[in-house]
């Protein structure tokens, strides 16, 4: 029997096999695709370009109908790989209002929900690798130029 998902898939031109790995992926890899884009200042403070979505997260809209409007994250669904965001929501025709779910990739983290302590230790820890690499880009550039 073919397995659903190959962990040695490395990439496609077809839209059609993307979509498999994509739909086919365990969550522990799923997880990845919940990525955002950080603000200048946080990039400038964790030096990373960007972090996993988390709840609570305060996030602004990049792109589609709801753009330049900000919210919280209320929800992560990592098996569909989407979130909703507080005050996000859309009328339907009985009157009622529903959430309204939205790619990560079309929003950016303005401010960080830092409760969990494994992750404000992760991103000190990211900190300090950055700062190690830094130096030792410095060395090889200064070190390795022929006179």
């Amino acid at each position: 029997m073919e397995k659903k998902f190959s962990t040695k898939w490395k990439g496609s031109s077809q839209i059609r096999k993307k979509r498999k790995y994509l739909a086919n992926a365990p969550l522990h890899i799923k997880k990845n695709f919940l990525r955002v884009l950080l603000s200048n200042e946080l990039k400038k403070k964790y030096g990373k370009r960007n972090v996993q979505i988390r709840k609570g997260d305060k996030v602004r809209i990049r792109k589609g109908e709801f753009k330049k409007k900000e919210g919280k994250i209320t929800n992560v669904f990592l098996k569909i790989g989407k979130v909703t965001i507080e005050g996000i929501q859309r009328k339907k025709r009985d009157g009622s209002k529903v959430d309204v779910k939205i790619y990560p990739s079309n929003l950016q983290i303005i401010e960080m929900n830092l409760e969990d302590k494994n992750r404000e230790k992760n991103l000190t820890v990211k900190e300090n690798e950055k700062s190690e690499k830094e130096n030792k880009l410095n060395k090889n550039e200064t070190g390795g130029k022929k006179k």
